[in-house]
């Protein structure tokens, strides 16, 4: 039996040649575009009865999303399938939308959404016509087979886009351990354009610093020295002073759709026949300290990810060559540099709330400068007894007994002390003792009428009467009494029961109960301002809810060094008299000496010591 020879119709050796043709271009793709339109075609022409597909691809989670590839006709409008396509995109699921009851024409739709990682990539959607609903299943499950294709494409193209990223981040990091290799502004700056002009195969990159509202050119890629005035040097002051004043990178060619006009870049772009040029600036704390300038004679315009990495690179470097710069300034240039910067902050467009507070500022300066207060002289103050007595030991001695001590009150002839009296009154016996014998003495010389002998012991009976006296005096003085009513200031003895006292020694001092004077301590520096009968105030530490009111009677001229200063010992009088007011109180008192202005009064002393020193200083 013959067997007969399959038969192929025109159209299925169209389709068979259709599809050799997207094999190829899948197999080795031109570009995305290419790849995405002949994935596109295969997966068609493997769902039976498929009309019509579209494929939206996109770079986020939040899109844009744009259509990337058509089938069957590029020219065919498939707007309808976009709201079957978001549906996918934002419940991130596979979907079957049936035609709605009354469109003949209408054909169920499948879409499916494309998914690397857990980040959105895109959708496909394909019109199927009408088939059983396994048929739509089996569609679906074709769609999720072949979507695998491009999984791993765009799982390919991030990973290419995170080697580029780490290369980028580690380029910058060669970069900023060039630059921090040296210690030295020039030398950092020099060795990092050499490398940058290496590494992004430049022919020229330049750095330059801000000056005086202008960049100058500071190192030069490859070139140890240059002349500022040449036309090399002058082409790229005027660029990077376009970077300057507009605060942006600019470069030539401009890509994009907004062009920024950098008209000093185009002009030396042409004048040294440039195939690109690029210049970025360097920033510190958001203001432009200077720029750097990339040059290339041939090849490709800087691409977007050449762009980012100059402009992350002088966002990086400014700060360090910033620190390097200040390092290397002198005292004269670091002043003037910080007035500068207090200058631009004050009235520059920017800080508004220093404005607010310098504004506020002045308004307080002003308003002290004009303000007239009292002016006060203030001085540590101790306050004393108008008169004080003291009680000393009128010969040497023991303690026997001490009833008072600093603190006490005590009434005129109220015993304070008292002293051993023993020896005392046995040194008034032994004088009597021995005034009797002389006179027996006498009265034998008397009777045998020796006259020699009557005139020695006259002069030995008045001896002894004169020490007799001297006993009994002592002994009177044994006892110490109060001199008045009043307060003992100061003498403790309670403690010193039978211990020897010198004669002279101060045993306690009392001071009346009434009657007080105070003492100020006066810087030398103020006490030229004190005059006597001025009036002033008094808060003692004791009394401190208390204000005293005293007036100055007297000013020594003799100045006490202590705690390093001079001071001055002035005299004043209380006014009124206060219940608790005690001798030895402390605290601080105030002398009114006139009306000045309290801008003056709170700077005195301060500019005072700035006209001594530079007097002082002064030849």
């Amino acid at each position: 039996m013959q067997s007969s020879a399959p038969v192929y119709s025109l159209a299925d050796e169209a389709q068979a040649r259709a599809e050799s043709a997207a094999w190829q271009r899948f197999a080795a793709p031109a570009d995305e575009a290419e790849f995405c339109l002949s994935w596109l075609a295969l997966l068609c022409t493997r769902i039976e009865r498929c009309r019509a597909a579209l494929l939206l691809t996109g770079d986020g989670d939040n899109g844009p999303f744009r259509v990337s590839a058509v089938w069957p006709d590029r020219r065919r409008d498939l707007q309808y399938l976009g709201p079957t396509a978001q549906r996918a995109l934002a419940e991130r699921a596979g979907i079957v939308v049936m035609p709605e009851a009354g469109a003949p024409d209408a054909a169920p739709q499948v879409a499916y959404p494309v998914e690397v990682a857990g980040r959105l990539w895109g959708a496909v959607v394909l019109e199927v016509g009408h088939s059983a609903e396994a048929d739509l299943q089996r569609a679906l499950r074709q769609i999720h087979w072949g979507i695998a294709w491009l999984v791993d494409h765009f799982r390919q193209r991030v990973l290419a886009e995170s080697e580029a990223t780490l290369g980028r981040v580690g380029l910058l990091n060669e970069v900023l351990a060039t630059a921090l290799s040296q210690r030295k502004l020039r030398p950092s700056a020099l060795a990092v354009v050499n490398a940058l002009a290496q590494r992004l195969s430049c022919e020229r990159v330049s750095m330059g610093l801000e000056r005086k509202g202008r960049i100058e050119p500071l190192v030069i890629s490859n070139m140890a020295t240059f002349d500022a005035r040449s036309d090399l040097v002058r082409g790229l002051n005027a660029a990077m002073d376009e970077v300057l004043d507009l605060g942006v990178p600019l470069q030539f060619p401009e890509q994009g759709d907004e062009a920024i006009g950098a008209l000093a870049h185009a002009e030396l772009a042409r004048e040294r026949k440039l195939a690109a040029l690029c210049s970025v600036p360097l920033t510190q704390e958001g203001q432009t300290i200077g720029a750097l300038s990339f040059e290339r004679s041939s090849g490709e315009p800087f691409d977007a990810a050449s762009l980012a990495l100059v402009r992350t690179a002088g966002q990086m470097l400014g700060p360090v060559w910033a620190l390097m710069r200040e390092q290397e300034a002198g005292p004269l240039q670091r002043t003037w540099r910080w007035l500068g910067e207090g200058v631009r902050t004050l009235f520059g467009p920017r800080h508004p709330g220093i404005k607010l507070l310098s504004v506020l500022a002045i308004g307080l300066v002003a308003a002290m400068a004009l303000w007239t207060v009292d002016y006060r002289v203030s001085a540590r103050t101790v306050v004393e007894g108008a008169q004080q007595v003291a009680a000393v030991a009128p010969f040497e001695g023991f303690v026997a007994a001490a009833p008072v001590r600093a603190g006490d009150s005590v009434r005129q002839g109220q015993l304070m002390a008292q002293l051993d009296d023993r020896d005392l009154k046995l040194e008034v016996s032994r004088w009597n003792a021995e005034r009797v014998q002389l006179l027996r003495r006498f009265q034998v010389a008397q009777a045998g009428q020796d006259r020699g002998a009557m005139g020695v012991i006259t002069a030995q009976v008045g001896q002894a009467d004169a020490q007799l006296s001297l006993a009994q005096e002592k002994l009177a003085r044994t006892t110490i009494t109060a001199p008045f009513d009043g307060l003992v200031v100061s003498g403790d003895l309670s403690q010193q029961i039978g211990s020897p006292v010198e004669q002279g020694r101060v045993l306690f001092e009392v001071a009346p109960a009434s009657g007080y004077r105070v003492i100020l301590q006066v810087d030398e520096r103020d006490v030229a301002r004190l005059n006597q009968g001025q009036a002033g105030e008094l808060v003692l530490s004791g009394l401190p809810g208390e204000v005293l009111p005293f007036t100055v009677r007297q000013i020594t001229p003799v100045s006490t060094p202590q705690d390093g200063r001079n001071f001055f010992r002035v005299e004043a009088e209380l006014q009124g008299s206060a219940a608790r007011l005690r001798p030895g109180l402390e605290g601080v008192g105030k002398v009114n000496v006139g009306r000045e202005k309290l801008l003056w009064v709170w700077t005195h002393s301060f500019t005072d010591w700035l006209r001594l020193s530079l007097w002082n200083w002064m030849p």
